[in-house]
């Protein structure tokens, strides 16, 4: 249960610090119409992925019996943002530096969500198909549907 805990404290610390400097990094216009460009809402795509893991930290940390869903949705959102840029589909918001840090924490949500290291039940095939559903839906719609708008 402590190592538990310590991982969810962990992940926590993680995106609160990564979070805090998306935000710090954020560009609000003094313009009232920016805010209804979808250009705009592209520079919260890193800060939505630091809330995923924020969110995986806590059913960890309470020991809820779908923080193997939330860990494998981080992850999946985590893991797909360097793909897509590598692949093409568009130019991640994510510095290196914090792509390398939250592929560390996804790879090894990934691994504590597929193991059930904690008991905490086991990931059916539709919660891991949902779960990359949607986390491909949250890493374009930050990302590359807005350049079609």
């Amino acid at each position: 249960m402590m190592k538990r805990k310590l991982n969810a404290i962990l992940f926590m610390a993680i995106a609160l610090a990564l979070g805090a400097l998306f935000y710090a990094n954020s560009i609000f216009p003094k313009n009232f119409e920016a805010y209804f460009k979808p250009q705009f809402y592209n520079q919260f795509g890193p800060i939505a992925i630091c809330i995923e893991l924020f969110i995986a930290g806590i059913y960890l940390f309470k020991g809820h019996k779908k923080s193997n869903f939330t860990l494998a949705l981080f992850a999946f959102t985590a893991v797909l943002d360097p793909i897509f840029d590598l692949a093409g589909l568009f130019t991640s918001n994510v510095p290196v530096y914090a792509t390398i840090i939250l592929l560390g924490c996804s790879f090894w949500a990934l691994y504590l969500a597929f193991s059930n290291t904690y008991n905490l039940g086991k990931i059916s095939v539709p919660e891991l198909i949902i779960s990359f559903v949607l986390g491909t839906i949250i890493e374009l719609s930050f990302n590359y549907y807005y350049q079609f708008l």
